[in-house]
């Protein structure tokens, strides 16, 4: 089951389309990367699944059943969702056990002291006592915010830039909580963030938003296929190198290239290894090497012209892909 599905979602103010004919799509259970720049729709497409802004138009499907508009509302299903969107909601007078108790009371918990302790300790703000919120810093206000998402045991979690104003220490433990959270109660997750190095690490699944609209989605190991290393080769007969490549590393991925160049790739499996995945020995990852290649077409007899290897930076392939659409600002008719 998909815990989102989202097809042709769309957000118009006036003229200006915040979100535009959006199709998204988070399976349950999955920690999801929402990667956009500023003014992308990040922000405004979270709002409409945590029902806190209304779809101008598009279907939004939670968990199986549909939200639809009625009577100039937003309505549906009872809400399975814990958000921090923006600002925590906390008020700054109180402290942070009381934030989370008078939230937990107004949703009806069964326990709500026991989940308040727990979750406290979860977000590493157990020792805080009677201070007040608004003498939290701001790493401190965002770990507060988590915790009031997580109230009532949600069983989606949409986070809008939550590593903000985070030290590394307190980034680190935030991380290890967000993949606890999912590994240990299932809870899926949406996570938008400008912190690629972040979501890198805990994200099984990745959507790039550019402009309103969807550029593309893809998982993890998808995402190591794309920016793992490769071979590059060029040779007198590229018909027949190609052949000859396919026939003797068959675990390997292979490109032509409009100049006749063939880009010779590992899979999700090699690329895993270059980035200190499971996959770490590289002598069982399947990924060909410079010698490898060389090696096949030289007992082949086949003369080489070109042989190079290419790296593809990760950071780059997710800024081209940002800028792959329009200007989120744009109208149309």
């Amino acid at each position: 089951m998909n815990a989102i599905e989202i097809r042709s979602l769309t957000k118009r103010y006036g003229k200006m389309f915040a979100v535009d004919r959006l199709d998204m799509r988070v399976a349950a259970g999955d920690i999801y990367g929402f990667v956009g720049k500023n003014g992308a729709g990040k922000s405004t497409t979270m709002k409409m699944v945590a029902g806190l802004a209304t779809p101008s138009a598009g279907e939004l499907v939670l968990f199986g059943e549909s939200r639809t508009r009625v009577a100039g509302s937003f309505s549906g299903a009872p809400s399975r969702i814990g958000a921090l969107i923006e600002e925590p909601g906390a008020l700054p007078n109180f402290s942070a056990a009381e934030n989370l108790m008078m939230k937990a009371l107004a949703m009806g918990v069964v326990r709500p002291r026991a989940q308040v302790e727990e979750l406290l300790e979860l977000v590493g703000l157990d020792g805080t006592g009677s201070r007040k919120v608004k003498k939290f810093s701001q790493g401190m206000k965002q770990r507060l915010g988590l915790a009031l998402a997580l109230v009532g045991s949600p069983d989606l979690l949409l986070l809008d830039e939550p590593f903000n104003g985070m030290d590394p220490e307190t980034t680190r433990d935030l991380r290890r909580a967000l993949v606890r959270l999912n590994r240990e109660r299932g809870v899926t997750i949406v996570i938008s963030s400008h912190v690629l190095d972040q979501l890198m690490r805990v994200c099984t699944r990745f959507g790039v938003i550019a402009g309103g609209h969807m550029v593309r989605e893809f998982s993890d190991e998808e995402l190591h296929a794309s920016c793992g290393s490769s071979v590059r080769v060029k040779t007198a007969d590229p018909a027949r190198a190609l052949a000859i490549l396919e026939e003797h590393l068959p675990g390997a991925t292979f490109r032509v290239e409009p100049d006749e160049a063939i880009v010779v790739g590992g899979g999700a499996r090699a690329a895993a290894s270059a980035f200190g995945g499971a996959a770490s020995d590289p002598a069982s990852s399947g990924a060909p090497t410079v010698e490898d290649v060389s090696r096949v077409l030289h007992d082949a007899d086949q003369v080489v012209l070109e042989l190079s290897v290419l790296e593809r930076d990760i950071e780059d392939y997710f800024v081209e892909l940002m800028d792959g659409a329009p200007a989120s600002s744009a109208s149309r008719p």
